[in-house]
């Protein structure tokens, strides 16, 4: 069925994607914070990173407990000419991210549990609104110049959250001096939540503003007293004549033909000329439905939206240590496949379809899918001194064969606004990631260390809007341990990701014309991350 209007569509709310792949958070102890790269860890946070090199902790019980707090800032800029503001700016926070892992080591066998925000883990707040609320809004302006409209405002604001907590556990067994292997599964949960509104879309018309519903409405009401007044004329037999046949045969004026075809060229039908009075009227109601749905749309609106939905990930690792200053560790995580159900109590109306059936972002009970993907990890640490440690690391996520939900605009004849696009049709190539970092001993108690990461983008333009884009980063990471005890260790560190500027074109459809413009869209963030633990052994 072909859709009447759509106001907004194709919005999609991620939580923080901090260091790691697009779904995927690898920054999960503040030994990472300090150092962030851990994928050939063999202290108590290789329940994550190295299952398998638990194998090389004393024995006995070892736990470890940190957190980092998150301080995130988003920027999208947008080249459409109407706007009034081309930059839209959101600040992302996490106060808490935390790390909770338990091992308990034997001779040859060890059993271990985790939890951790695998994935998300903060909210994003909008006080602005983004392009994709303002652009249909700005559109007005030029839309209804010949009323006298010369300027527009609105009150728009979107705050959304995500978190995918994750609880692991499982067994490592050593095999022999020099190989070790593991095996587990994550559950894992998760849980957005997207509140906000858009409302107070006013224009201005002459010198008074004015609310645009009440516009639309009154467009509206105009069309329908333009298809009433035709009545009488197809009553009388001249519904088939077209407006400039009636004047010949003198049935209307020139100034009722100049009236009929004039009204409907000020609505946008551009053949009125050629179209007879019965059409004409058809026309006239036409806009009225039209414009009466663009007024509900341009009406105050608000969401309240949750989702929620959980899944399972396989997880399987190896260790390997042909000598006692070279460990080697590699760690595969099989597809978590999810589906999130919406719990929608409040939602944006973005369109009707032809038989004014409502179309909503977030119908309620609708599944959106989830997933998050395969990923193998790879890393190495070599101490060539008892006081210097280099580690090695390398992440590849296995993006293309998951499913995020993703959605992008539709054309507008399609019966749905927007439709979920395969991975495939929005990834360029898999994620990965390359890490390096060292550790120095200053003191039998005190370490040092810093550590570089980048990831790539991974995505193609059809991936990128202004809530939802993944861009290349480089991570840079330090800071330090301290032993309080023979049995307390304390790690701390701050770690500060700078996301590499994108620019790609986007399509926005005129709605009054149905043109599709391609303005730019520019992309940026950074991160600032503060990590603090303390790991215990018994």
């Amino acid at each position: 069925m072909k859709k009447i209007l759509t106001f907004f569509a194709g919005i999609i709310v991620p939580g923080i994607l901090m260091a790691g792949g697009l779904v995927t958070n690898t920054n999960q102890s503040a030994a990472w914070v300090r150092m962030p790269s851990r994928n050939a860890s063999t202290n108590i946070d290789a329940v994550y990173y190295n299952p398998a090199g638990l194998m090389k902790l004393e024995n006995g019980f070892h736990l470890s407990i940190s957190n980092q707090t998150i301080f995130q800032k988003r920027t999208v800029e947008n080249f459409y000419n109407e706007l009034n503001d081309p930059l839209f700016e959101g600040d992302v926070k996490a106060a808490v991210f935390p790390g909770i892992y338990a091992a308990y080591k034997f001779d040859r066998l060890a059993l271990w549990a985790g939890f951790n925000p695998i994935g998300g883990g903060g909210g994003a707040e909008y006080n602005e609104g983004l392009p994709s609320f303002e652009m249909s809004a700005a559109d007005l302006v030029p839309a209804l110049a010949s009323q006298g409209v010369t300027d527009y405002r609105l009150d728009a604001y979107l705050k959304g959250s995500s978190v995918y907590f994750g609880i692991q556990g499982g067994v490592s067994l050593k095999i022999n001096d020099w190989l070790s292997v593991g095996a587990g599964i994550r559950y894992v949960m998760a849980s957005n939540s997207y509140v906000g509104h858009l409302k107070d879309i006013e224009l201005m018309q002459g010198t008074n503003w004015v609310r645009a519903d009440v516009i639309m409405t009154g467009i509206a009401n105009a069309a329908k007293a333009g298809g009433d007044g035709l009545t009488p004329l197809i009553l009388g037999g001249a519904g088939s004549l077209t407006p400039d046949q009636a004047v010949g045969l003198g049935i209307i004026t020139t100034a009722q033909r100049d009236a009929i075809v004039g009204g409907l060229v000020s609505l946008g039908v551009t053949n009125a000329p050629s179209l007879t009075i019965s059409q004409c009227q058809t026309a006239y109601y036409g806009a009225q439905t039209k414009y009466t749905a663009t007024a509900t749309l341009l009406g105050d609106q608000e969401a309240d939206v949750t989702q929620k939905g959980s899944g399972f990930s396989p997880i399987f690792s190896v260790n390997i240590s042909p000598s006692e200053n070279l460990n080697i560790a590699l760690k595969y995580e099989m597809k978590t496949s999810m589906q999130l159900e919406n719990k929608t109590t409040k939602d944006f109306l973005i369109g009707f379809t032809e038989t004014g059936t409502p179309i909503t972002m977030f119908p309620d009970g609708v599944s959106t899918p989830a997933d998050m993907p395969a990923m193998l990890s790879i890393g190495t640490d070599y101490s060539p001194s008892e006081n210097l440690k280099l580690a090695l690391g390398i992440n590849y996520f296995f993006d293309k064969s998951a499913d995020y939900g993703h959605k992008i605009d539709h054309d507008l004849e399609s019966s749905t606004p927007t439709v979920f696009v395969s991975n495939k049709e929005i990834i360029e190539h898999n994620g990965w990631s390359i890490s390096t970092g060292v550790e120095l001993g200053l003191t039998e108690k005190l370490l040092v260390s810093g550590g570089y990461s980048f990831a790539n983008k991974g995505v193609n333009d059809k991936y990128q809007s202004d809530l939802t884009f993944g861009l290349a980063t480089h991570t840079l990471g330090a800071g330090g341990a301290y032993k309080i005890t023979d049995k307390i260790l304390l790690n701390a560190g701050v770690n500060y990701t700078f996301y590499m500027k994108d620019r790609v074109s986007i399509n926005h459809v005129f709605a009054p014309t149905g043109i599709i413009f391609q303005p730019d869209e520019t992309y940026h963030k950074n991160a600032l991350v503060f990590g603090a633990g303390l790991d215990f052994s018994f």
